[in-house]
């Protein structure tokens, strides 16, 4: 499936046409379904490969498990289901069948961040990519559009160990085109500046790239960065950015801690101290209702990122 600049698409719908096209080119991957396959789009590939799908019921935790048990047998596990489930409910499977005997589960939720808005907060997964970072040998991955989403799912099928994987519910934007080579934990530079660095990820880096063309206008230079992997993170990239601009933004839709602006903070903090504005969740749920709303009252939308950029700029004219 070839996706084009200007197309709107979930990156589930790009995991569900992926994954089939991952099954049909190796045949050690299996698929795992918590019973929402129609949701998660793990439906097509049941449909094209059904010796090797499992719909194992409303039972996440189960659902683990079986992959594990899978993986122990020289399969690639991949398991579906919404974020909020996989990352917490099914939390204590993930660390002790998984991640502590280092297996080749891929857990590939939906419905990450708020992107599944007027669904409410019972399905806004805004905790998980922390949650997940914080599991030793787990790699942390969120594509920011469906070509994104076909590269690194075929990554994370090489990939020795453990991936989350975290997919959208709605529609977001085409930013890359099909032949952009993606690589788990490099970031990409997206666009170059000189003033400050956004760096952003998943359903993010739009809005990141939208705040930057409106910075432009103010004769601003931002730097904008797809950190599509949280874990391993790239300090490289970091640092050749920030040494030049001297100020962060981070941009995620997932509470400040832990998520993308912990993990950026935490390394600069380490390594190259400079001032850091987190833009994300602030230790709260969030309302049920329309993605864009949901973004403006909490302070995630367009114009909060450009302000945010704006007061980091004068942050760092105040610290010598």
């Amino acid at each position: 499936m070839t996706y084009k600049t200007g197309d709107w698409i979930p990156t589930r719908d790009a995991y569900g046409e992926a994954l089939c096209e991952l099954g049909e080119k190796n045949k050690k991957v299996v698929v795992f379904e918590a019973d929402i396959s129609k949701s998660t789009r793990t439906n097509l590939f049941g449909k094209k490969f059904p010796e090797r799908y499992f719909n194992v019921g409303v039972a996440e935790q189960n659902e683990m498990a079986i992959a594990a048990g899978a993986a122990m047998c020289g399969k690639i596990s991949f398991v579906s289901t919404y974020a909020v489930f996989a990352s917490m409910r099914a939390c204590e499977q993930v660390r002790t069948f998984v991640a502590y005997p280092h297996l080749n589960v891929k857990i590939c939720p939906s419905h990450g961040g708020i992107t599944p808005a007027n669904d409410g907060v019972t399905h806004q997964g805004t905790e998980d990519l922390g949650i997940m970072r914080t599991i030793p040998g787990m790699t942390v991955l969120m594509p920011a559009d469906a070509n994104a989403t076909k590269k690194l799912l075929f990554a994370a099928a090489e990939w020795d160990g453990p991936v989350y994987l975290r997919l959208t519910r709605d529609s977001v934007p085409i930013i890359y085109d099909e032949k952009t080579d993606f690589t788990i934990g490099k970031g990409i530079l997206l666009r170059e500046g000189k003033d400050v660095t956004i760096i952003a990820l998943g359903d993010m880096v739009s809005k990141a790239l939208d705040a930057a063309n409106l910075l432009s206008t103010e004769e601003i230079s931002a730097e904008v960065i797809d950190m599509h992997t949280i874990k391993p993170l790239d300090g490289d990239i970091i640092l050749n950015s920030v040494k030049k601009t001297r100020t962060v933004v981070t941009v995620e839709d997932h509470q400040v801690e832990c998520g993308l602006g912990g993990a950026v903070s935490e390394f600069l903090g380490e390594n190259y101290p400079v001032p850091v504005r987190r833009i994300g969740f602030r230790n709260t749920f969030a309302e049920s209702g329309e993605y864009e709303l949901l973004l403006e009252k909490y302070g995630m939308s367009v114009k909060h990122i450009t302000a945010g950029c704006l007061n980091s700029i004068k942050m760092k004219g105040k610290i010598r």
